[in-house]
């Protein structure tokens, strides 16, 4: 199956391939020029000002979005200017030849002939006057008044017409029953009564006419013909057992008087099963009234004797149900349709019930001309288009719009001659269509109106009713109009602009029109073998549409044979076809939808997107071709237009998403970017050379002064994300489809712009340094806070390149063609771009913050130094004070100078200036007073709460550093005393063997036990293991000292020691000590046991092997349970040595700086002599 689609698809692609090599053949002076030959390369590739490219990159990637917007509001612009003309005589109905005047003076006496001889009563809508009606004929037919006089006494010399009634006896409704089963078998007599006296007539107002009466006692007036014919009397067919019969029958009688004579009907209920009607039909004529009452009574008697007369039986008479006198004069002009009420026959007759009949006054022969030689339809045909053309002239405003309404004498003309000539309501409609749509195609009328006329033919079609000739000429009409409205559909663009709100919907009911055609029975009656509407209309459009797209290039012409200037016009006719696609899909697809179920917009897009692709991909294989040979450049204009021509394509294929899904598969667009994959390259690097280019311009140009109030940076970072904006926006407008390509478009995007953001911060920054000779401090401070905001400014701005740029789409469509190690590698690269730059930007922010805080070193040095020489005497706050105002100006002046990010940093600078400022002061003066030490401790604390300015600079946890923890651990033990800074070195060993776990230095197995009535500690020393050699045969001779510190807390108690264990490792003691311990001392934190273990040597001072320390209060306390047999029975405690330098204690340094403390220096000596005596062991 895939083999033939494939086949399929390669004929059809030949197919297409050929129809447009002969399109093209056939007109070579539109299309040809996409053949001649050019040049785009040049060694030059600046075309202008980098400004001026960037401003013509800015409107190419504006040109599409302001497309877009103008097209959604394009709309009514002049919505009550008249729509173009649909150009008259274009048609076959224009083409008709006009009446000589021989035949307006035939179709005038005809006009004149129905106005003398018009009867009916006229209602509010006529005109009554015989004057006026002859004077609009005299317009309309442009006669003068002897003419006129000539031709009226003509039309008065001849015979008058002869009238007739036709009367449809339709049904009835509540009818008396006369029955005994409850219901009536009723059944009409009607006839015309003849003219009647005025005595006559007061006489009936007594004494109703009845065609069943016995005998009758009027006498025979000598008005009154003394034969009555038996076709005036006519009778419907019984309706058996029902008291609302339908009897649906036509009569026609006639008239010899309208102005006398009656119509009169009697309803009558049947007794027999025998025809009245054909006992009517057995008898010829009566003779005056009183013959006519005999007549029906014989009527009566040969349907009792089945036909015979003389058998008939009087008692088994029909029962009267009412009866109906009708002048005929009283009847209206049009006819009437409506129901009327019974009447009795006399006063004592009981009936009820009501009787619908149609009733209409016609003319059977009429004596002019015309009506000897034409059918009345052509005939009425003629004086309505007569009429058309004089009614139409007199539309003032908005001919166009003219609705068909006529004058009330028109309509009092037309009205008569429609009665007089018996044309049917479906006669009067087609020849209404008729005439108006020949009248249309010569000068334009209201589409709606004629709807409303092919609506009306499609209400009343009754075929049966339809003579051959007039079928015939609906049927001409039908083609003529479809064919009219086919040739403007070819021309849609230019007669029915979207632009125009009365063009479109005129348009709108033109094709309701054509579909209404081609939806009616009566099309499909008269017209049965034309084509089905849906492919003529089809194959209009496509004509319509190629014809247009040829028109659209041949209006463009080129400025010179270069292919840049071919590709320019490529641009123009591409943005001509987008326009077109987007009407056709905003309106007028939704019109030939809804009309015609026609997907116009499918046709148009598909044919329009086909040519295009045509033309520029002839176009692009020539500019691929040059662009590939060794050395060529693209110039910057040729790029320009490329960029444009492809913005362009992109945006007509969007509109692909519009299309049917089995309709978008197969466009000649699908693949179009891979025609710009060579030229993209090419114009990447003119973007990222006018890129450069501009940023080394704008940062000569900037007097690094603030763009506005509101604003920190200069106009140089303002320039810069601008012009990275455009490029980002450029690669946004691009939206390449292929991953592969876009991940390498994107990479070096990325690339190209944070190298130009680094060169910036380069540029930025050698500005400063140039300019910073001689300026002042606080103009060159104002100068480098507004270089940070710039370089912060373009930074922000490379932060949410990933956002601008989608790298989400490209991850997941790299994802999904390529698996997931595709996803990974273009996060790694491109995140490894970003991040690179981010480093070097903040390489190049630290070192303006860093020239910016040595600017302040020297201040700073001289306030630190105010602090450190203020004498004891002095409050704190006032020794601080010159340094906190000194940094509060600076900052106040900082912080309105400096975005919050860059404040940020210039505070992390300036804090750890400020440190190493203090640290190294107090470094320089150590061994001075505690007041000293507690001053700058002060100092620090205060610092802290200044640069955190409750929440709204650095973070606590920022401030609270390392270097700020070193330098508060450095002040808080130099202002301790000798004593306290002894008492913190113990706490620290505690705290240390808390964490100490096996070590190579041995373990020490001990027994502690505190005897609080007797407020004595026992200390047992049970063995060590696993001890280092400090022999030269690998052993030891270990010996443990047991004493409690600090001295001075215990200065009572002695150190004590145990038996020395020769050559061992192991030694075993089990020597018991204790110590007297009240419980003010075990409570102290920093009261604790030392165990110290040490290698005699009689030749030499002892070596250190290893000590251990514990806490008293682990042992001392209330809450310590009393154990009996007290320190035998407790659990030994197994304590692991360690061997600590403590040179390297910052408190030993301190205490061995305070050269006057006694106590101090002798602390400080002991521990050197055990950290001599260490020697090599460790």
């Amino acid at each position: 199956m895939s083999t033939l689609l494939e086949i399929k698809s390669s004929v059809l692609r030949q197919v297409q391939s050929r129809q447009s090599l002969l399109r093209k053949a056939q007109t070579p002076s539109s299309r040809e020029t996409w053949r001649s030959t050019g040049d785009i390369t040049s060694a030059d590739g600046g075309d202008g000002g980098n400004g001026e490219f960037f401003e013509r990159m800015k409107s190419i990637l504006q040109k599409q979005e302001n497309m877009q917007r103008s097209a959604q509001s394009e709309g009514p612009l002049e919505s009550r200017a008249p729509p173009p003309p649909e150009t008259p005589g274009q048609s076959r109905a224009a083409e008709r030849p006009s009446l000589t005047r021989r035949e307006l003076d035939l179709l005038y006496e005809e006009g004149l002939y129905t106005t003398v001889n018009r009867v009916g009563v006229a209602s509010g809508e006529y005109v009554t006057s015989e004057g006026e009606l002859f004077r609009y004929l005299q317009e309309v037919f442009k006669v003068g008044p002897d003419e006129h006089d000539v031709i009226l006494q003509r039309v008065k010399e001849a015979k008058r017409a002869s009238y007739a009634l036709k009367v449809s006896v339709m049904e009835g409704k509540n009818l008396l029953a006369k029955d005994a089963n409850g219901y009536s078998d009723p059944y009409c007599m009607l006839g015309i009564l003849l003219g009647q006296s005025p005595k006559e007539t007061e006489e009936k107002k007594e004494r109703k006419f009845s065609f069943r009466k016995k005998k009758d006692k009027f006498e025979k007036r000598s008005s009154i013909r003394e034969v009555l014919p038996a076709r005036y009397i006519q009778v419907t067919e019984v309706k058996p057992e029902t008291l609302n019969p339908v009897w649906n029958e036509h009569f026609v009688f006639e008239i010899d008087d309208v102005y006398s004579d009656q119509l009169h009907l009697d309803i009558w209920d049947h007794d027999d099963d025998v025809s009245v009607s054909e006992a009517c039909k057995k008898l010829n004529e009566i003779s005056g009234f009183k013959g006519m009452g005999r007549y029906f009574k014989q009527i009566a008697k040969s349907v009792r004797a089945n036909g015979t007369a003389g058998a008939a039986v009087e008692e088994n008479v029909d029962d009267f149900l009412g009866c109906l006198n009708i002048s005929i004069h009283e009847i209206p002009v049009a006819g009437v349709d409506r129901w009327f009420k019974l009447e009795p026959r006399s006063s004592t007759s009981s009936v009820q019930g009501e009787c619908r009949l149609l009733l209409k006054l016609i003319t059977t022969q009429r004596d002019t001309v015309l009506s000897k030689k034409d059918s009345y339809t052509i005939i009425h045909e003629m004086l309505l288009c007569q009429i058309l053309e004089y009614e139409h002239a007199q539309v003032g405003m908005e001919p166009y719009n003219w609705s068909g309404d006529l004058s009330k004498p028109a309509w009092t003309v037309l009205s008569h001659h429609a009665v007089q000539t018996d044309l049917s309501p479906l006669q009067q409609a087609i020849i209404r269509w008729q005439s108006y749509s020949k009248h249309h195609q010569v000068q334009s009328m209201d589409y709606s109106f004629l709807l409303e006329l092919l609506r009306s033919i499609e209400d009343k079609w009754n075929p049966a009713a339809l003579h051959r000739e007039l079928e015939q000429s609906l049927a001409e009409s039908f083609s003529v109009f479809t064919e009219y409205c086919l040739a403007l559909l070819k021309r849609m663009r230019e007669v029915f602009p979207v632009t125009s709100t009365s063009a479109i919907k005129r348009f709108d009911f033109l094709l309701r029109c054509l579909g209404q055609i081609h939806s009616m029975q009566a099309f499909k009656r008269v017209c049965p073998f034309r084509n089905e509407l849906q492919v003529e209309i089809t194959a209009v459009v496509k004509r319509s549409t190629l014809e247009w797209y040829e028109a659209t290039i041949s209006s463009f012409k080129p400025e010179d044979s270069t292919l840049e200037a071919q590709l320019r016009i490529l641009v123009q006719v591409v943005d001509a076809v987008h326009v077109d696609v987007h009407r056709s899909q905003n309106v007028y697809n939704k019109l030939f939808i809804s009309t015609m179920k026609v997907d116009y917009y499918s046709i148009t897009y598909r044919q329009l997107e086909k040519l295009a692709a045509d033309d520029v991909s002839a176009a692009m294989e020539r500019v691929c071709g040059t662009l590939e040979q060794e050395g060529a450049k693209m110039t910057q204009s040729m790029g320009e237009t490329l960029f444009e021509l492809y913005i362009t394509l992109k945006a007509l294929k969007q509109y692909r998403e519009f299309l049917p899904l089995k309709d978008a598969k197969s466009l000649a667009l699908c693949g179009f970017h891979e025609w710009f994959k060579t030229s993209i390259h090419k114009w990447l690097q003119i973007v990222h050379e006018k890129s450069c280019d501009k940023i080394r311009k704008v940062v000569e140009v900037d007097k690094l002064e603030h763009v506005d109030a509101l604003s920190k940076h200069s106009s140089s970072a303002v320039d810069v994300t601008t012009c990275f904006n455009q490029v980002t926006e450029f690669w946004v407008q691009l939206a390449w489809p292929d991953s592969a390509g876009a991940f390498v478009f994107v990479t070096r995007l990325t690339a190209d712009v944070c190298s130009a953001a680094v060169c910036y911060s380069e540029l930025i920054k050698r500005k400063i340094e140039k300019s910073q000779h001689g300026l002042e401090n606080k103009h060159l401070t104002n100068q480098l806070c507004i270089a940070l905001n710039n370089i912060e400014h373009v930074r922000k701005f490379l932060g949410n390149l990933p956002r601008s740029m989608d790298w989400k789409s490209l991850e997941a469509a790299m994802q999904e063609s390529c698996g997931l190690e595709a996803k990974e590698q273009v996060q790694k690269t491109l995140n490894a771009q970003l991040l690179s730059t981010d480093l070097d930007l903040q390489r190049e922010v630290k070192r303006m913050i860093a020239h910016l805080t040595d600017k302040m070193v020297y201040d700073l040095k001289k306030y630190i130094q105010h602090i450190s020489l203020s004498p004891d005497s002095i409050h704190n706050d006032d020794a601080v004070s010159p340094l906190m105002k000194y940094l509060d100006d600076t900052l106040v002046i900082l912080s309105e100078s400096l975005v919050k990010e860059n404040l940020d940093r210039v505070l992390r600078g300036l804090w750890t200036l400020l440190l190493k400022l203090i640290l190294e002061t107090v470094a320089e003066n150590r061994g001075v007073s505690v007041e000293f030490y507690g001053r700058f401790y002060y100092t620090a604390k205060a610092l802290v709460e200044f640069f955190h300015a409750e929440g709204d600079g650095l973070a606590v946890e920022d401030l609270r550093n390392e270097d700020y923890k070193a330098l508060e651990e450095e002040l808080r033990l130099n202002k301790c005393s000798s004593n306290e800074l002894i008492e913190q070195y113990y706490l620290e060993k505690i705290g240390q063997q808390k964490t100490l776990k096996q070590t190579k230095f041995g373990r020490i197995s001990v027994k502690c036990y505190y005897e609080a009535s007797e407020q004595k500690l026992y200390v047992e020393i049970l063995h060590a293991a696993d001890l280092i050699a400090l022999d030269t045969n690998g052993l030891s001779d270990p010996f443990v000292i047991v004493e409690l510190c600090p001295h001075h807390s215990f200065p009572k108690a002695k150190s004590q020691r145990t038996q020395v264990k020769n050559k061992t490792l192991h030694p075993v003691f089990d020597e018991l000590f204790h110590f007297q311990v009240t419980p003010e001392q075990y409570k102290k934190r920093f009261a604790c046991i030392v165990f110290t273990v040490m290698d005699y040597d009689w030749l030499s001072t002892n070596d250190f092997a290893g000590e251990a320390i514990c806490r008293l209060s682990d042992f001392c306390g209330p809450d310590k349970p009393s154990v009996p047999g007290g320190v035998k029975n407790i659990q030994p405690l197994i304590l692991h040595l360690a061997r600590p330098k403590p040179s390297d204690k910052p408190i030993l340094k301190m205490l061995e700086a305070r050269t006057s403390d006694r106590e101090a220096q002798e602390f400080v000596k002991k521990l050197k002599e055990i950290e001599k005596s260490m020697g090599d062991g460790d």
